[in-house]
């Protein structure tokens, strides 16, 4: 017994030491970048629990003793991450994460990491939500699983003027797929992917999509952290470059009345090692058993996660749309009114196998909510959940009592719905930790609050003259 707990002893101090040995090297690496590309200041990132970034810029001088040391900061300042009394909290940043910021001024370059929030004692911050989603995707880790995800992602841009009447002007008149040549919106587009891509974010589609102004752009399939690093990152992107040409850009999921939301709607696979896990040439869809029961854990606990991944109470406007905005807990294959869809399996291409939830919006933080897809998911697999019969009509048209009969039921209606769902379940406790959920749920009420004592234009529009 004794000769084995050496081994074992061994074993994790070799794992330790390949760790901190690789971490050198990514050390060494920014080091050298910095001096290679002059850059001047660098900037510490990371997001508050709602997923907003916050940055702190410090002298490439300070680095090094960044890497060692951390960067203190006041967390009480900040949304959701301490109280007063327990205020001291370190940013630590990730070298593997460092970048040169193609909008800023090149000749004083400016370069930025993502950073994990630390105690002073070094542990861990519960209330870091890139820390959820590190230990979402250690459970499946022990799994022996690596989870990889996919977002299409979408959104508006408008004049900086709004017309007569107050309201947003989209900054064009197009369409689903529309081709303009010369417009705003399509050197928009290329000027985005051209400095995503100048970071070593690959993208894999754009296009305008089915609003006045909205567009649509896919980022490529990556390990779910390195997903959430680069969505926040588009963000920033996309809103630099609308500023940059006179117009601002909007991830609001519902901003205009008769008008699309904005999704991300996000392609999810498990692999183990290079396999996808997902895939099964023996089954009628190609989707494993562990694909099947992947969905179905998504399907189990779609209800009580919408409140994470669709966390504004604007977010139920996009939601209450129909039509590509799923609002039904049910699944298909090519049915885009389905919450959760299997695409169809392209031959020759097993790796490509993936299922895609459609529900989650562009207003979401992505470490949260990809924390508790993966939970659902892993949930279902654990206890082997069945996959009810997919469902082949637009759900939209059915009635009530046909959508019943086929055992469909429905999303929350409204913010405060998704609350009471998710305080009372246990896989998003867990899954957020209880700072993070208690948090959340105390800041949703105060919207939700808030938003019952404002009187909104439509109330105005269909009740003034006539009471």
């Amino acid at each position: 017994m004794s000769l084995l707990k050496s081994l074992i002893r061994c074993h994790f101090a070799v794992t330790r030491r390949q760790n901190n040995d690789h971490m050198d090297k990514q050390t060494d690496f920014v080091l050298r970048a910095m001096e290679e590309r002059n850059i001047r200041f660098v900037r510490l990132w990371f997001t508050d629990v709602l997923g907003f970034l916050k940055s702190v810029s410090i002298s490439p001088a300070e680095v090094e003793s960044a890497f060692a040391e951390g960067v203190g900061f006041d967390g009480s300042a900040i949304e959701g991450f301490a109280r007063v009394y327990e205020s001291d909290m370190i940013v630590r940043p990730d070298p593997t994460t460092f970048q040169t910021l193609p909008w800023r001024d090149q000749e004083r370059a400016t370069a930025r990491m993502f950073c994990d929030i630390s105690l002073p004692d070094g542990s861990p911050s519960f209330a870091d939500p890139r820390f959820v989603l590190k230990r979402a995707l250690k459970r499946a880790k022990d799994k022996g699983f690596t989870f990889y995800t996919h977002p299409e992602i979408e959104f508006y841009l408008f004049h900086e003027q709004a017309d007569k009447l107050g309201r947003p002007r989209p900054l064009d008149t197009a369409g689903y797929f529309d081709h303009t040549s010369m417009g705003q919106g399509s050197d928009f587009r290329r000027r985005t992917i051209d400095m995503l891509e100048e970071m070593g974010i690959s993208v894999e589609f754009s296009h305008h999509e089915a609003g006045p102004g909205q567009h649509e752009i896919d980022l490529r399939y990556a390990d779910a952290l390195t997903t959430a690093d680069n969505i926040t990152t588009f963000k920033v992107a996309v809103k630099e470059v609308a500023a940059a040409l006179g117009i601002y850009a909007s991830f609001m999921p519902k901003p205009l009345s008769g008008q699309p939301g904005s999704g991300m709607h996000t392609h999810m696979s498990l692999f183990t090692g290079d396999r996808n896990a997902f895939f099964d040439a023996s089954d009628q869809y190609q989707l494993s058993s562990v694909g099947q029961q992947f969905v179905t854990g998504l399907l189990a606990h779609a209800a009580e996660i919408t409140a994470v991944t669709n966390q504004w109470v604007n977010s139920y406007t996009r939601l209450a749309d129909g039509a590509e905005a799923p609002a039904y807990v049910c699944w298909g294959r090519n049915n885009r009114s389905a919450l959760v869809r299997v695409p169809a399996y392209k031959p020759n291409k097993g790796q490509s196998v993936r299922v895609e939830l459609r529900s989650i919006d562009s207003g979401a933080n992505p470490y949260l909510a990809y924390a508790l897809m993966l939970s659902a998911g892993l949930d279902g697999i654990e206890r082997g959940l069945v996959l009810p019969p997919g469902a082949e009509d637009d759900v939209w048209s059915l009635t009530d009592r046909e959508r019943k009969a086929m055992g469909i039921t429905a999303l929350p209606k409204g913010l405060n719905e998704a609350i009471d769902l998710m305080e009372g379940s246990e896989l998003v406790a867990e899954t957020l930790g209880e700072h993070v959920f208690n948090y959340f749920l105390a800041n949703k009420r105060a919207e939700f609050e808030e938003y019952r004592r404002h009187v909104t234009p439509w109330e105005r529009d269909q009740l003034l003259a006539i009471l």
